[in-house]
């Protein structure tokens, strides 16, 4: 596939995850993620508490609950649980991910990972540049 065109889907991808990422019920950030293999979405995330906790995110006081899980491993994880492989499978997210969670995405095996925004922290791209992990940052403007 040229450049000119991955660039165009790899937007098209992008876009649907910020869509994906407004089902999130979190209030200070909403993140969306779609794993994406062979030009098939074959998995998709956002943040969250678990299945049948509470939807709400945030304690009384705005702080993140340490049970909220991220976008990307709720994707991860989706597919753990289904026939896919996540094997040199891109994953296209709304915020570079954490240092956590870029554990799990080297470990399952996405060879790419397109994100949008910045995380404060980006020693989960550091980690994933050093795995030998293709990175792209795309500035997405809703």
């Amino acid at each position: 596939m040229t450049d000119k065109k991955q660039l165009k889907y790899d937007r098209a991808y992008l876009k649907m995850a910020y869509e994906w990422g407004k089902l999130s019920h979190c209030k200070r950030k909403q993140v969306g993620a779609l794993i994406v293999k062979d030009r098939m979405i074959i998995s998709d995330g956002f943040n969250g508490t678990p299945t049948g906790f509470d939807n709400c995110c945030e304690d009384k006081d705005g702080i993140t609950k340490w049970e909220v899980l991220h976008a990307e491993a709720n994707a991860i994880l989706k597919v753990a649980a289904s026939t896919q492989s996540t094997n040199g499978a891109t994953l296209y997210i709304t915020l570079s991910p954490c240092i956590q969670c870029s554990k799990l995405i080297y470990q399952a095996g996405i060879n790419r990972v397109v994100f949008a925004n910045k995380y404060k922290d980006i020693s989960g791209i550091d980690f994933l540049e050093k795995a030998g992990v293709k990175i792209m940052h795309l500035p997405y403007e809703i």
